[in-house]
């Protein structure tokens, strides 16, 4: 919402007794002037959350945005990366209270900060976590379940445009949180929640090679050079990269890059292949689909909520953040509730 349309809204909320500017929302938001009372209710009611909400601090809270990482598209606007980047906040804050609440049965947090340089590559770390998490040789059988088994929180939620797969931070003192786009499809997601893995374990500070080295991660994460090597033949053609997607569960195309990265493909060849990627409509829709993966951490603590602390749903709204509506649109039906 613009601050025009948070205006309008307040001023329909009124009822045709008086009228809400722009100007007086653009100071509210600067901090010009208090929101409290009847007002404050009537922000709240425009926005469609709980006042509650509005009156966290943010610096106090520690819910200010911190470094934040994607995979962003040229085509993707500011407005809708700043959009994007408000869905993170939120979802942070509403999962805050939630994690806490049943702190003892969330896993720890096995996520560590790796530093990569010259002689430390990207690769190195993706081997380095596979380690740490005890992952078998071979295809990865869940990454989303490797995350959340090491402490980290993966939301599905239908972001901003369809510019962004997915969006990632680990806030200090706080556990890492994944946000994947609903609208991406699912073999690109297995590879974009690895490269979001890579940025959040190597990238404290933004640097200018962290988007390939997040790529490398990824691709080393899911297909470790040593157990992917003897699949690419040297006469990788698309039938080929086609079974491998089943055993791998990644896209064809990522097949092929790794393939050329290994050296298991010549330049004129990865070209070549490409062309028949595109020219066959793969590279917006590639044969072969698999189901989704789907986070089980987060509805397990909010069955455990309602089961064992028997928390309402107007109860786990409140810890949360939201109303009771968008809560169980937002958490409800993954947690497997009626």
């Amino acid at each position: 919402m613009t601050q025009t349309d948070v205006a309008n809204a307040m001023t329909r909320a009124l009822s045709g007794d008086g009228t809400v500017s722009q100007g007086y929302v653009s100071k509210a938001e600067t901090g010009h002037l208090a929101v409290v009372g009847d007002r404050l209710a009537l922000y709240a009611q425009a926005l469609r959350y709980p006042s509650r909400l509005l009156c966290f601090d943010a610096d106090a809270e520690g819910t200010s945005v911190g470094l934040i990482h994607h995979r962003k598209r040229a085509s993707l606007t500011t407005t809708s990366l700043r959009t994007i980047h408000a869905q993170l906040n939120l979802a942070r804050l509403q999962l805050r209270n939630l994690v806490r609440t049943v702190e003892a049965l969330s896993p720890p947090v096995l996520f560590e900060h790796i530093k990569v340089d010259d002689y430390d590559t990207a690769e190195d770390a993706a081997q380095a976590i596979r380690g740490r998490w005890g992952l078998p040789s071979g295809p990865v059988e869940s990454v989303v379940r490797a995350i959340e088994s090491a402490g980290g929180l993966v939301l599905r939620r239908q972001l901003a445009g369809r510019e962004l797969d997915a969006v990632s931070q680990w806030p200090t003192n706080e556990n890492p949180i994944f946000v994947l786009n609903t609208r991406a499809p699912a073999d690109r997601q297995r590879f974009t929640l690895s490269h979001e893995l890579g940025h959040v374990a190597m990238h404290v500070v933004p640097n200018s090679r962290q988007e390939q080295q997040a790529d490398q991660f990824a691709s080393e994460f899911l297909m470790p050079a040593r157990d992917i090597g003897p699949d690419l033949k040297a006469d990788v053609d698309l039938e080929c990269l086609y079974e491998l997607k089943k055993k791998w569960r990644v896209s064809m195309a990522a097949l092929l890059r790794r393939a050329h990265t290994l050296g298991a493909v010549s330049d004129w060849r990865y070209r070549q292949l490409n062309i028949e990627l595109s020219t066959l409509g793969y590279r917006t829709t590639e044969p072969q689909a698999f189901p989704p993966e789907k986070p089980a951490l987060v509805p397990a603590l909010i069955n455990h909520l309602r089961r064992e602390q028997q928390l309402t749903v107007v109860d786990l709204a409140h810890l949360a953040g939201l109303h009771e509506k968008e809560f169980v649109d937002f958490f409800l039906t993954e947690a497997g509730a009626p």
